[in-house]
């Protein structure tokens, strides 16, 4: 080849590698572009042009150092028409079908093949499940699930289990655990191996169960499974599959793009534009690795896979039905640029920033972990830089998120720093839309997404979701309070640059709508609308919110520092405050005031005045333009322009790409649904000196204690009572009496007079942590009622 042809390559399914790779000769693979394009990296500008078709990669497609392109010579990998050029990490099969029994088809597969996805026509098919799929079930665990999933009872009936996997949401609904089954006993009792995949190990969800992989639950159209010993796979096909005609294709690969340099010898000034990528396998049982004391764990891979790049831009490209995570971008990456993707259905997270934790200055990874504060490195940032920075997602649709993984995000950010989200629509995600999971190093922009329907399958989280578990946090917040009262700048030594979160929209139905939770710092977020759940700003520093509008719900403060420097004002809320942990004034270094609400003023000061806030806030009918169609800015006349509330654009959250745009959903605008409960009768008690009182509303979230499990709160532990010299602490939540799951005090009361024993094992949640404690028993260790106001059954 010439170099006056060196510029355009091409490449068709048509072609063949010993072709020039000119146009009318054109290549067979993406390698063998690759490969000519070397020759003229940093030299010359090189567009491959890759024609329509499907391309099967025999192995990962990866860019090293040497095919790099520059500033002024990029290379360029684009599809000829955006979206008519597959890269596939599959393999199509020829098959031969026959009946079996019961509408189920049967075939032999080539010797040595292992099938994690079956595609066929291009649709993503179940592997054989109990309790079978059921889409119309939205927000149930894995859209169907079983408190029998692999009982012995239920696994009577299965031959040889082995290689079926077991899938159940975490007890307290953090995510989901995987297992891969090994084998069964002779008493029927299933054996099984991982549950690695979340960071709070509290054991599964006794209910939020499901297997998959077992050939007698193959019962359902549109299941399958494949006996890999006997290269058989056998499938029920839906009405109007015709197998003798159909297109099936089988998953192999995991990565299909792998960007691989350093920080001293990046990956640099390549694009690759307008391609669909499909095909890549699931990555649950390899999703191990701790984040910075994160709920969840993560696997550094994906569909596409970053490492040691600079100026690397994916474009227009769909990402569908990928079995991990879409993109991620590991390590030392600068300028990483996605735009115009349409990133949907994938197994895992959309896209994923992640460093290394050797970058980060005393790194915890298990929550239980903590530092002494008093050793801890006092240096501001990072250690190296080998993590993602500057890098952007930008006019993006991403939705249907975590169709296999419990703990995605449709964006995630952790030990990285100044990521921008901007134009992005993110929905259906089982978890968080977008989650920042640590406080390293910030500087994060999110502004007009539009991200809601989230929290679908998970509890105590939000559409937004950030942690700030940084060196300088401790569950026990007296141990944090003391150190930062001595040394203000200890919040700031990871969260050294401030995160804006703006001119966006967000809805939570099952959480919060912004929830900013253990030690999140150094957030300024405004000009958002935040449709049902609420702004939550749980225990962190230099949070400021103003001008945002919280359409149906308010502000949800939990369990703040003293001297936060926390700053809420110019607010439009419809509710007042729901604090949790938080009983006294909190105005010293704090501001929460000059807010409308859109309640009484008597409901919102029966709150406020304990904590000493809104002495100027004012009160009454924010009078929106159009809230019926999400117009809510204010009128001319509105009273909230006088606390100092200012309009903001209310047409721009969102991608904005006109084709992504046009099958783009938007939020419901509507009020939540409430969930109409029987009101209960108040209870206090006390026991051995100590208040008790049951747990609820925003209660749960701030003890980290879920609904299902409850608990009986000690809420006052006076200093020389017994309950004291027992070691019990105020805050502690009693969740078990020897052995006697509690959860409410009627339990708790019925438990301890029926308990024989004189010594009492006592299993409570301590700082978000289990811990026992065994008490001695006497007769003057009674639980007393104290009051029941205008009620008389206990609780």
């Amino acid at each position: 080849m010439s170099s006056v042809h060196a510029a355009e390559i091409y490449v068709a399914p048509t072609g063949t590698d010993n072709n020039s790779g000119r146009q009318g000769k054109p290549l067979a693979s993406i390698a063998k572009a690759k490969q000519l394009a070397q020759s003229f990296a940093g030299k010359e500008a090189v567009t491959v042009h890759v024609a329509d078709g499907v391309y099967y990669l025999p192995e990962t497609l990866i860019f090293e150092p040497a095919d790099s392109g520059s500033e002024r010579y990029p290379i360029i990998y684009k599809a000829e028409h955006e979206g008519l050029a597959v890269l596939s990490g599959g393999t199509k099969l020829k098959l031969t079908w026959s009946a079996y029994k019961n509408g189920i088809f049967q075939t032999d597969t080539p010797v040595g093949l292992n099938i994690d996805q079956l595609f066929i026509d291009g649709q993503n098919q179940r592997m054989a499940r109990y309790p079978n799929y059921d889409s119309s079930k939205k927000t149930a665990a894995y859209q169907g699930y079983a408190a029998d999933a692999f009982s012995a009872e239920r696994a009577a009936n299965w031959a040889d289990p082995r290689g079926g996997y077991i899938h159940a949401m975490h007890r307290s609904q953090w995510g989901g655990y995987h297992y891969q089954i090994t084998g069964k006993k002779s008493n029927n009792e299933i054996t099984y191996e991982g549950g690695w995949q979340n960071n709070r190990q509290l054991g599964m969800h006794k209910d939020f169960r499901m297997v998959e992989n077992i050939f007698e639950e193959l019962d359902a159209p549109g299941e399958w499974f494949h006996d890999a010993p006997k290269n058989k796979l056998y499938f029920k096909p839906a009405k109007g599959i015709n197998l003798n005609t159909a297109k099936v294709e089988v998953v192999r690969l995991s990565h299909l793009v792998e960007f691989k340099g350093t920080e001293l010898n990046p990956v640099k000034h390549i694009t690759l534009q307008g391609f669909v990528v499909r095909h890549a396998s699931r990555t649950f049982m390899k999703t191990k690795e701790p984040l910075l004391r994160s709920d969840w764990t993560i696997y550094r891979g994906g569909a596409f896979l970053l490492t040691g790049t600079e100026n690397i831009h994916i474009l227009d490209t769909e990402f569908d039905q990928v079995g991990g995570n879409a993109i991620f971008v590991n390590n030392y990456n600068r300028n990483v640029l996605i735009k115009g993707c349409h990133i949907h259905d994938t197994g895992a997270s959309g896209v994923a920033f992640v460093g290394d934790p050797d970058a980060v200055r005393n790194p915890l990874f298990e929550y239980k972990q903590t530092n002494d504060l008093s050793k801890i490195d006092r240096t501001p940032g990072p250690k190296t830089n080998n993590y993602p920075a500057n890098s952007t997602v930008e006019d993006c649709l991403i939705h249907k998120i975590g169709s296999v993984e419990r703990q995605p995000a449709g964006v995630q950010i952790s030990m990285a720093k100044g990521i921008t989200v901007r134009d992005v629509s993110i929905y259906d995600t089982t978890r968080a839309g977008i989650n920042i999971g640590d406080g390293t190093w910030g500087g994060h922009l999110i502004e007009r997404v539009d991200v809601f329907d989230t929290v679908l399958e998970t509890h105590d989280h939000g559409s937004f979701n950030s942690w700030g578990r940084d060196r300088y946090w401790r569950s026990d917040q007296a141990t944090s309070q003391q150190a930062i009262d001595e040394a203000p700048d200890l919040p700031f030594l990871d969260a050294v640059e401030t995160t804006t979160i703006r001119n966006s929209r967000w809805r939570s139905d099952h959480g919060w709508d912004i929830d900013l939770d253990d030690g999140s710092s150094n957030y300024d977020i405004y000009n958002n609308v935040m449709l049902a759940g609420g702004l939550k700003l749980r225990e962190g520093f230099r949070r400021h919110a103003w001008n945002n509008i919280a359409v149906h719900s308010g502000l949800h403060p939990h369990v703040w520092y003293n001297q936060s420097g926390d700053k809420v004002y110019n607010n439009i809320f419809m509710s007042r405050h729901k604090p949790a942990r938080m009983t006294h004034p909190f105005v010293d270094q704090v501001m929460v005031d000059k807010n409308f609400y859109g309640e009484s003023k008597e409901k919102v000061m029966s709150v406020s005045d304990n904590l000493s806030w809104d002495k100027n806030s004012a009160f009454g009918d924010p009078m929106f333009v159009d809230p019926k169609n999400g117009d809510f800015r204010v009128k001319p006349n509105s009273p909230a322009l006088k606390i100092g509330f200012k309009n903001f654009p209310m047409d721009q959250f969102g991608v904005k790409k006109a084709s992504l745009r046009a099958i783009a959903r938007t939020p419901n605008l509507s009020a939540p649904v409430k969930t109409k409960r029987k009101a209960q009768p108040s209870f206090t008690g006390t026991w051995m000196g100590a208040s008790l009182v049951n747990l609820s509303g925003n209660d749960f979230s701030a003890f980290g204690v879920s609904k299902q499990a409850g608990g009986v709160v000690i809420k006052t532990v006076p200093k020389d009572s017994k309950a004291s010299k027992a070691g019990l602490l105020a805050g502690d939540v009693i969740q078990n009496v020897n052995g006697q799951s509690v959860s409410k005090l009627r339990q708790l009361n019925q438990t301890l007079k029926r308990t024989p024993a004189d010594l009492l094992n006592l299993k409570l949640v301590r700082n978000q942590q289990v811990i026992e404690l065994m008490l001695q028993m006497d007769k003057d260790l009674q639980l007393k009622r104290v009051s029941s106001p205008k009620k008389k059954q206990l609780q």
